[in-house]
């Protein structure tokens, strides 16, 4: 059973990525509630609220379990939110873990998902001494696709019709980052 750990805080040169609060509920309300932003994920968008509270919840546990951690991200110069990150699912005796992240229509386009990736895996290869992270990708969203090739991730292959999301049938790509093909 892996050991519980603290969700940390990290900078970059524009992001704070930093512990969820209950202030964020809003703001992840509005982030995960928006069809457009989702329309590629394998859950659909929030329509209750009480969803951002199981997400909180859930990130605690997640700590607590020792299995992963959610981070949001803000603007180190407004403190503007920016978004989510995480690395769940850890396997300490795989010394695995997959990553995922998700930004706000106005964040797009801007690097933040790349900077704030890179940090929280910098964090997670050297807190959790990782060898492998993995990542999915719906196969109509080659944006998402680009940041994990920023970060160094290797497409691995495709699950077909891997993903069900009120009655749309879609595949995933899946990709990979190990320690030793790392991008410093």
């Amino acid at each position: 059973m892996p050991t519980p750990f603290r969700t940390p805080t990290l900078e970059t040169e524009r992001l704070r990525l930093r512990p969820f609060t209950e202030a964020d509920t809003d703001d992840l309300f509005a982030l995960q509630s928006d069809a457009y932003v989702l329309r590629y994920w394998d859950y659909p968008p929030w329509t209750d609220r009480s969803a951002a509270t199981q997400f909180l919840a859930r990130c605690a546990e997640m700590a607590e379990e020792g299995s992963g951690v959610r981070v949001v991200l803000e603007r180190r110069d407004d403190r503007a939110f920016v978004g989510w990150c995480t690395v769940s699912g850890w396997n300490p005796d795989f010394r695995s873990a997959r990553t995922g992240y998700c930004l706000p229509r106005a964040a797009w386009g801007r690097g933040y998902a790349t900077e704030a990736a890179r940090a929280l895996l910098d964090w997670a290869f050297a807190t959790l001494d990782l060898n492998r992270v993995q990542a999915g990708v719906d196969t109509r969203s080659p944006a998402s696709a680009r940041v994990l090739e920023k970060l160094g991730f290797v497409r691995e292959g495709t699950l077909r019709e891997d993903c069900v999301v009120d009655g749309v049938v879609s595949d995933s790509w899946v990709y990979g980052l190990l320690r030793r093909e790392r991008q410093a």
